[in-house]
């Protein structure tokens, strides 16, 4: 199959499973208009996403890269009215971008956009007491993804859920000699994240209208 089929079919999901949404299609709007990469998550992927934290009972979700909040905005919408989601951004036009994006749909109330270097923010997090996290979404810099990571694990309990999108690159990520440092680093999570008895971790491939990925996700256990 062909791109443009896997971009059809995802169109089909959307039209009949996912339906579109005015506040989503806007905030995709005002991100392409303000410049941004179009590197959100799919709409499927966003439901996807919405539909892990409802079956999780999510009171408090951790997003590490906010872009223009699009997977924000599915997120926070699985939250009860006390729930709370804490954004991480490093470029300070995108989150200006999301922050009128959640405005918008209405969901500003229960999201703090945190801005700076996660690996900077993580700790401070942390020093904050603040978690542990029912679910933690990690779509930021590939080459960070094993810090993310490790970084989720000190914010999660027994139970939580870590997603990581991104995991395929192409199907590059089976070629251990790639000068890609966004490869590089898949593969560095991939190591850490099969060594790490506090989790059982899995991986799924996936076409679409954001071409060949997939993504992981890991439940903690301790």
């Amino acid at each position: 199959m062909s791109r443009d089929e896997w971009t059809a079919v995802d169109e089909y999901i959307t039209d009949v499973l996912v339906q579109p949404d005015t506040a989503l299609v806007e905030a995709l709007n005002a991100s392409e208009a303000a410049g941004l990469p179009s590197i959100n998550v799919s709409p499927a992927a966003g439901k996807l996403l919405h539909i892990l934290a409802r079956v999780q009972g999510a009171l408090s979700v951790l997003e590490i890269g906010t872009l223009g909040g699009y997977s924000t905005i599915w997120l926070a919408r699985a939250l009860p009215p006390d729930g709370r989601l804490i954004t991480l951004e490093i470029d300070p036009k995108h989150a200006e971008v999301a922050r009128k994006n959640l405005a918008r749909a209405g969901v500003a109330d229960r999201v703090e956009i945190r801005l700076g270097r996660a690996l900077d923010t993580l700790p401070q997090l942390a020093a904050e007491g603040r978690g542990p996290f029912d679910l933690i979404f990690i779509d930021a810099d590939k080459p960070s993804n094993a810090d993310y990571f490790e970084w989720a694990l000190k914010l999660s309990r027994c139970g939580s859920v870590i997603v990581i999108d991104n995991v395929v690159r192409s199907g590059k990520v089976i070629d251990a000699s790639s000068d890609d440092t966004s490869v590089q680093g898949v593969r560095r999570l991939n190591d850490v994240m099969s060594r790490e008895k506090r989790v059982s971790v899995t991986a799924i491939q996936t076409v679409g209208c954001k071409g060949y990925d997939g993504f992981a996700v890991a439940l903690v256990l301790v």
